[in-house]
């Protein structure tokens, strides 16, 4: 299993990172256009009438073609954990059916006063059929979550400026 984690500081409250991370909104804000990610459907735990958190037991079923080029990749994301507490929040997602053999995110945000630090940390296997073929493979994790932070920077304190 291999361990990739990217760590940011955000000029912005804890209540605004995780309110937007928390999302499918944030989920498609945060995604390189390059990756062409789709969102096809999402389906709530039963009883669950909020459409926009991202809570335990959502599953969503996603499909990406990176650049336009490379072949549709499909997957299912379900979130198996989430908390929420004083200067800390966190969920976490797996895959149920996609290109990795095991992929585990797990999004981290941890208050410090006006700012927030965001950790994301993924636990993942390519299956060996996979790792000459997979565009991730090849282009990495790096490029997506580089832009992911960068995003939530500039999204995030910008809004906090113009408050």
């Amino acid at each position: 299993m291999s361990t990739y984690r990217r760590r940011s500081r955000i000029r912005a409250s804890l209540e605004e990172v995780w309110e937007f991370h928390a999302t499918i909104d944030g989920l498609e804000a945060l995604t390189p256009e390059w990756m062409g990610l789709s969102v096809e459907s999402i389906r709530r735990p039963e009883g669950f009438e909020d459409t926009e958190k991202l809570v335990e037991g959502t599953e969503i079923t996603m499909a990406s073609r990176p650049f336009g080029v490379a072949p549709e990749t499909r997957w299912i994301s379900r979130i198996t954990d989430r908390r929420e507490s004083e200067g800390y929040c966190m969920f976490r997602d797996d895959m149920l059916g996609g290109p990795f053999g095991l992929w585990i995110h797990t999004h981290e945000m941890y208050g410090d006063g006006d700012e927030t630090v965001l950790i994301d940390t993924v636990e993942y296997e390519l299956p060996s059929a996979l790792e000459r073929l997979n565009p991730l493979a090849i282009v990495g994790f790096e490029p997506m979550f580089r832009y992911r932070h960068q995003q939530t920077k500039a999204l995030l304190e910008d809004a906090a400026v113009e408050q």
